[in-house]
């Protein structure tokens, strides 16, 4: 093995976002060595990336990308990796994410995204990573009603999911402040792009408008999200990486919308009209009706900027969708999300 390459860990890194932020860096960063731990659980897939994998077996240098399929909390394989690659960068993307499912079965969401996160720590903590940062979700601030919620808010989870996140989170500063262990918290918005798992506003959407299906609307469909594109994202995640402080939280926002003006530009780009398509359904209990984070500190401090608006790229995203009927029509064939959708598309939360 080489020993030039800067070792960078992602973990989760076969889901929506993960992937996109491995194909960031490894065109960006000849320099990386990427290793990829995923435990291949009904949103990991390998497909994701497909192209990845085949520029590495292309590249001169061919351990430029490695997968490792394996769980965050096998302490035994953590210990056995993290001696092997000396990392110098941990990414710790591998979590349960769909409040949906939380609030169908919470040990899974405990499992990893609590105790995940501990084993993570506790290895970057053991082996003397020079950074950890930990992507988690504006959820963790809860509803909010009026104004934006900065890096200060107090937290306030309102489901299962946003609970088991704000509960890394203080795990990780608790490491922050009595082990002094180098960690970045980010607290990223409702993204889109390529690779999301369909059971997500806007594939779903995209994937039942396609095949002229109706569209499941959690009650009224007025609730206001703020919506990042995976590739702003993913630079921000960069950006943060290299050039963020140790010991702070970043926000990541995007624009806000709410989720009907979503769909009418969803229908727009596919040249249907949503008011033969959409059914409302039972909305999720105690739900959100807005989140808001405020991404000023990012913006001012490490000059960040979306590139990406919402109503410019959906026909994009779209199309991409459609290119890749494949890609999703095997997805929602797997009994993981027959199951979920089931419930899900008929409001069914008991």
């Amino acid at each position: 093995m080489k020993n030039n390459y800067t070792n960078i860990l992602v973990t989760g890194g076969c889901g929506f976002i993960a992937s996109n932020f491995i194909r960031l860096i490894f065109h960006k960063y000849s320099e990386y060595r990427i290793v990829n731990l995923d435990a291949l659980t009904y949103a990991g897939n390998p497909n994701n990336l497909i192209d990845i994998e085949k520029a590495a077996q292309e590249d001169p240098n061919k351990d430029r990308y490695n997968f490792i399929r394996g769980n965050i909390c096998d302490r035994e394989l953590l210990d056995e990796i993290f001696q092997k690659y000396n990392f110098k960068y941990v990414i710790h993307f591998a979590a349960e994410t769909h409040v949906d499912r939380s609030i169908f079965n919470v040990s899974d969401f405990i499992e990893t995204n609590i105790n995940g996160t501990r084993a993570i720590i506790e290895a970057v903590q053991k082996y003397n990573v020079s950074r950890m940062v930990h992507i988690s979700t504006d959820e963790v601030y809860g509803d909010v009603s009026k104004g934006a919620s900065t890096e200060e808010t107090l937290l306030n989870p309102s489901n299962p999911y946003s609970a088991s996140k704000a509960a890394a989170e203080m795990l990780i500063n608790a490491f922050m402040k009595t082990h002094r262990v180098p960690a970045i918290i980010i607290r990223g918005s409702n993204n889109y792009g390529a690779y999301q798992y369909p059971e997500k506003l806007i594939p779903l959407a995209i994937s039942n408008l396609i095949d002229k299906k109706k569209i499941p609307i959690h009650g009224q469909g007025k609730q206001i999200r703020s919506w990042l594109h995976v590739l702003d994202f993913c630079s921000a995640i960069d950006i943060i990486t290299h050039n963020g402080k140790d010991f702070e939280i970043y926000n990541v926002s995007g624009e806000e919308k709410n989720v009907l003006e979503i769909l009418e530009l969803i229908a727009r780009s596919l040249d249907m009209d949503l008011e033969q398509y959409k059914v409302h359904v039972n909305d999720r209990p105690s739900a959100d009706t807005r989140y808001a984070p405020d991404s000023t500190k990012l913006r001012s401090q490490l000059f960040w900027e979306p590139k990406y608006s919402i109503s410019e790229s959906m026909s994009d995203i779209v199309d991409w969708y459609l290119k890749n009927k494949a890609w999703w029509e095997e997805i929602k064939a797997t009994k993981e999300y027959k199951n979920l959708y089931e419930r899900q598309s008929k409001g069914k939360w008991n």
